[in-house]
C-alpha cells in the first residue's frame, strides 16, 4: 500500500498553517463560530483526522483520531490525546462524547456514509457535529478542482458541494443548525487582518456546518 502523503510530507503540511496564516486564522474563526454553547467537557470531544492538531489544540479538543502516526505525534505535543484509527470504525463508545468533528477529512475517508454514521453512533443525543469542508462549488473551490492533480495531499480528495454535504449528514441522521463560510479569495493571499466569516454557503471555500443527532 502507498503511503499516505499526510504520512510522507508530514512537515510540509503542517507547515502550510504557517506560510498561509491569513487562511488558518479564517477556518479557525470559521470554526469558533459555531462552536456549541457551553463548550463541551474536551475530554469528551474529539476530532476525526485530527492530522498535526492545527484545530484540536487551539479549540480545547482532548482526542485526536488519524490514520497517520506521523501527524499524530505533532498532535500531541499541541496537548491532542492520539488515537490511530479510521473514521469508518472508531474506538468508542456508544454515546460517549458531547462533540465531534471533521475538518476537510471528508474528502479523504474511504466511505463517508459510514464514517457519519459512526461519528452519529459515538455522540450522546443532544451532542454536536462539525463538518469543515472545501466547497466545490465555491468560486476558489472550483480553481482548486481543475488544479488537485498538482498536490500530493488533494490528488486522491474528492471535494464536495454543500449541498452533498449536507444531503450526507441528513441521510445518517443529523439535524444541521448552523451554515458558515469564509476564504472568498486565492488562501495566500489572504492575511489575517482580513479574516471575513459569513452566514450561508456558496461562496467561500472553507465552508462549516454544525449539526445535532435526531
Amino acid at each position: 500500500m502507498t503511503p499516505s502523503p499526510f504520512e510522507t510530507h508530514t512537515d510540509a503540511y503542517d507547515d502550510w498553517f504557517d506560510t498561509n496564516d491569513g487562511a488558518y486564522r479564517a477556518e479557525r474563526d470559521a470554526l469558533e463560530r459555531v462552536h456549541p454553547s457551553p463548550t463541551p467537557d474536551p475530554d469528551r470531544a474529539l476530532e476525526i483526522g485530527v492530522g498535526t492538531g492545527r484545530f484540536a489544540g487551539p479549540l480545547d479538543i482532548s482526542l485526536g483520531v488519524d490514520p497517520a502516526s506521523a501527524p499524530l505525534d505533532r498532535a500531541r505535543e499541541r496537548g491532542v490525546t492520539p488515537v490511530r484509527g479510521v473514521a469508518e470504525s472508531l474506538p468508542f463508545d456508544d454515546g460517549g462524547l458531547e462533540y465531534v468533528q471533521f475538518v476537510t477529512v471528508l474528502s479523504f475517508v474511504d466511505d463517508t456514509a459510514a464514517a457519519l454514521v459512526e461519528a452519529r453512533r459515538v455522540l450522546k443525543q443532544d451532542g454536536s457535529l462539525v463538518v469543515a469542508f472545501l466547497d466545490r462549488a465555491s468560486p476558489v473551490g472550483q480553481v482548486y478542482q481543475e488544479h488537485k492533480d498538482e498536490s500530493p495531499f488533494y490528488a486522491d480528495a474528492e471535494f464536495l458541494t454543500a449541498d452533498e454535504a449536507s444531503a450526507s449528514l441528513e441521510s445518517a441522521g443529523f439535524e444541521i443548525e448552523t451554515r458558515v463560510q469564509t476564504i472568498f479569495e486565492d488562501p495566500s493571499e489572504l492575511e489575517p487582518a482580513d479574516v471575513d466569516v459569513r452566514e450561508g454557503h456558496g461562496d467561500g471555500l472553507f465552508a462549516v456546518v454544525r449539526a445535532t443527532p435526531l
